[in-house]
């Protein structure tokens, strides 16, 4: 075991954390595998260790306290860095200007291997501690989930990545991997991981559901680069989302903002969130999220992150549909004068807490990682992917999944708000009537407006293919090596035959792969 490697190269370091009734994201202190694991409160601690990855961080922001949503959002259309930013980083991320030394794309890498590093830790070690079979295989599925989760993100963001799968390992596993050879891993994984039980005694673990959602997702996002193979993966989308839906443990907020609401968090919407407190202050935890969208308060001051284009995004919204203003705040209710404001530019409204927005560290915002929403779009885009949208399954077409979202999106059937009769369907908003490919166009849209701020964007648009069309339009600097980030200098330097650099950035030896495909 290259304990050295570890240290240096991917920042292992097992973080503990107290076993307590509600899941734990405040690690502190070293432990090391060969002693730490004895009874059941230790590998609950260490499994603890990894949830708190997503919510802490000992050098930067957390990775669903802002690091992901710099890559996947600030890089994307609809949003750029504001006046308030006065951060280079910040800045060439926003321009999508980013090169291999950007502090942002490292801390993004670094915290997302910690995090990988402590799951294999946790799934090498539960097995030998003192506990009963139940409790152990649930633990290891629970490492098992957070590990797929991590390396998700990461094969994403920079495509053939290392793919280190224990806390043993060779030199060889710090090398590049093939993206389906960590896709491999990654299915494996959920699979294990959705023998997880359905709920969990503690708020904010992952369970059957989790696994299968995200496993839905998996299957969508690899569906785009199985060329020929595409419609297995469809198929495996389609039958994981219709598990989840079929399963009746989960529906939609009928108001779309209570999904960002701090007290119906962890509710009938929410599959798996990053979990946030009050007071949550070790270190850099925090949902720092709500400080970037909302750090100028109530004045005309640009926040650090801030809209690109009023026409193109904010007045892209049908009239009546609640996801705007769920989504963005053009006006807010100031408690301090009971007045309301009015701003030049809205601002980004789901994670802004006005009680406790002074103080980022405060927020009790959830950040959500798969919402129910989300399996109703991968069902619908697979569906429609497969034989357009009158395909289904098991009787829920293209168009009853992604009419689902709308109705909800405009409080119709059985979302109407207040005394409203639900009435019988077709709905005034129901889609129906279209082609495969305008279904596609329609699907595309509404995955901008339900999921602004919510670290979908950029995948999205990469899973499309029209990334530099998307984005060209407010970043003309856009090209196709913006499909991958740059593997980080501090990491190239360490090895840098094995982990050569991205077709695009300073360094890269590899020719454009990018063909005609990619707009």
């Amino acid at each position: 075991m290259k304990k050295t490697i570890i240290t240096v190269w991917i920042g292992f370091g097992m973080m503990a954390a107290s076993c307590t009734e509600e899941l734990d994201q405040h690690p502190s202190g070293l432990l090391t595998d060969s002693n730490y694991f004895q009874t059941e409160d230790d590998a609950v601690t260490a499994v603890d260790g990894v949830y708190a990855i997503l919510v802490h961080s000992d050098k930067n922001t957390p990775l669903y306290g802002d690091q992901i949503l710099y890559l996947s959002d600030l890089t994307s259309d609809y949003m750029r860095a504001g006046a308030n930013s006065n951060s280079p980083e910040t800045r060439a991320i926003s321009s999508v200007g980013y090169d291999a030394g950007n502090f942002e794309i490292q801390c993004t890498w670094e915290q997302i291997y910690k995090g990988i590093a402590r799951a294999n830790i946790a799934v090498d070690n539960i097995p030998n501690v003192n506990a009963s079979d139940e409790v152990r295989q649930r633990l290891i599925n629970e490492a098992k989930f957070l590990r797929a989760l991590l390396y998700f993100n990461a094969v994403q963001f920079w495509g053939d990545i290392p793919l280190v799968k224990s806390s043993e390992y060779s030199a060889e596993d710090l090398n590049r991997h093939p993206v389906e050879d960590v896709y491999d891993f990654i299915i494996r994984d959920l699979e294990d991981a959705s023998a997880l039980p359905p709920e969990q005694s503690a708020a904010g673990r992952a369970t059957g559901g989790s696994a299968d959602a995200l496993l839905a997702r998996v299957y969508l996002v690899h569906s785009s680069l199985s060329g020929a193979n595409a419609a297995s993966d469809l198929n495996s989308a389609v039958q994981y989302a219709y598990r989840v839906i079929n399963s009746g443990r989960y529906e939609l907020f009928a108001n779309f903002y209570d999904a960002f609401d701090p007290a119906k968090k962890n509710g009938k919407e929410h599959i798996f969130s990053a979990q946030f407190a009050y007071g949550q202050d070790n270190g850099f935890s925090g949902n720092s999220a709500q400080h970037c969208t909302w750090s100028t308060g109530f004045n005309q001051n640009e926040p650090v992150l801030i809209i690109t284009d009023l026409d193109l995004f904010y007045n892209s919204y049908a009239e009546g549909d609640q996801r705007r203003d769920g989504s963005y705040a053009k006006r807010l209710y100031n408690p301090a004068d009971n007045s309301t404001f009015e701003f030049d530019l809205p601002r980004f409204r789901k994670l802004i807490d006005t009680v406790y927005g002074a103080n980022w560290l405060a927020s009790a915002i959830n950040v959500p990682v798969i919402r129910y929403a989300d399996v109703y779009f991968t069902l619908a885009e697979a569906l429609n992917e497969l034989g357009g949208p009158d395909s289904e399954h098991n009787g829920i077409s293209a168009y009853d999944a992604l009419n689902e979202i709308r109705r909800r999106a405009f409080r119709e059937g059985k979302y109407s708000a207040g005394a409203d009769s639900p009435g019988t369907p077709p709905y005034a908003h129901d889609l129906s009537g279209l082609t495969k490919e305008s279904f596609r166009d329609v699907l595309q849209q509404e995955r901008y407006f339900e999921f602004v701020l919510e670290q979908t964007r950029w995948f999205d648009l990469v899973r499309w293919k029209k990334l530099v069309t998307s984005v060209s339009r407010t970043k003309p600097a856009v090209s196709v090596r913006n499909y991958r980030f740059p593997i980080p200098h501090s990491e190239r330097l360490l090895n840098p035959e094995g982990l050569w650099q991205n077709y695009g950035y300073d360094g890269a030896t590899v020719s454009n792969p990018y063909d005609e495909s990619y707009k």
